[in-house]
């Protein structure tokens, strides 16, 4: 009797515990679930759009096709190669093929035409970087010296006493310049009180200093050129006697 009431029990048990390891197994998938559509949600909910990242799509291989001709006429070449077209002409360019362009490389000469004289003073210009420059001591402030005061300097020359003794200049009467004004002034290198005669003189000073001919086409003496003349529009525009 006791073992039939002890196997009844085995079996009791033992059917229990398979119904619990069913329920555990199939709770468990649908815990799992559940989780992953909340994560979904959230994920939506926090983002308006989708960040994930997508693999880069396959581009489409065009075929070669050539992107200008040769400038050269006759030439089937592509012209791959920018030079620029010409002395003369330094601010346009042209497209050449490789063996055009050696060609014209070795070709070009930049002084052609150029006497010695016209050689020697582009040269000095360039060391200058084509600016303008005045001669040592032109344009350079001068010490004045109402007093006769040497301040403790030993006046070998006499400079103090030259100064003191000379009549100083009548000053020209100050004018109200706009910001353009003094802008075009300082551009031609003259002072605030310059008149119009002296403007005129400068401006056709510079116009033959930064001419293209005169600087075989430098593109830098070209933009320089450029300014000069539209300094000049200012101040001839802005009535300055």
């Amino acid at each position: 009797m006791a073992d039939r009431i002890g196997h009844r029990h085995a079996n009791s048990v033992s059917s229990r515990q398979r119904r619990k390891s069913s329920n555990s197994f199939s709770c468990f998938f649908t815990l799992r679930h559940h989780n992953l559509q909340m994560a979904e949600a959230k994920r939506k909910a926090r983002f308006k759009h989708d960040m994930r990242i997508k693999p880069d799509q396959p581009k489409k291989v065009e075929p070669d096709e050539k992107l200008r001709p040769c400038a050269r006429p006759g030439c089937e070449g592509e012209g791959n190669f920018k030079v620029t077209r010409s002395r003369e002409r330094l601010g346009e360019y042209i497209w050449l093929c490789l063996d055009h362009a050696r060609e014209h490389n070795e070709s070009w000469d930049f002084f052609r035409g150029m006497d010695e004289k016209d050689i020697e003073s582009f040269r000095n210009e360039a060391i200058t970087g084509h600016r303008p420059t005045w001669p040592l001591g032109k344009r350079a402030a001068r010490m004045q010296n109402p007093f006769g005061r040497t301040f403790g300097v030993q006046d070998g020359y006499g400079t103090f006493e030259k100064d003191a003794d000379s009549t100083p200049q009548p000053r020209r009467p100050e004018r109200t310049l706009t910001r353009l004004q003094v802008q075009a002034l300082d551009t031609l290198h003259l002072a605030p009180n310059a008149t119009l005669i002296e403007i005129k003189a400068r401006y056709k000073e510079l116009v033959k200093r930064f001419h293209p001919d005169a600087n075989g086409g430098d593109r830098g003496a070209e933009e320089r050129l450029k300014q000069v003349i539209k300094a000049y529009g200012v101040l001839r525009a802005s009535g300055l006697t």
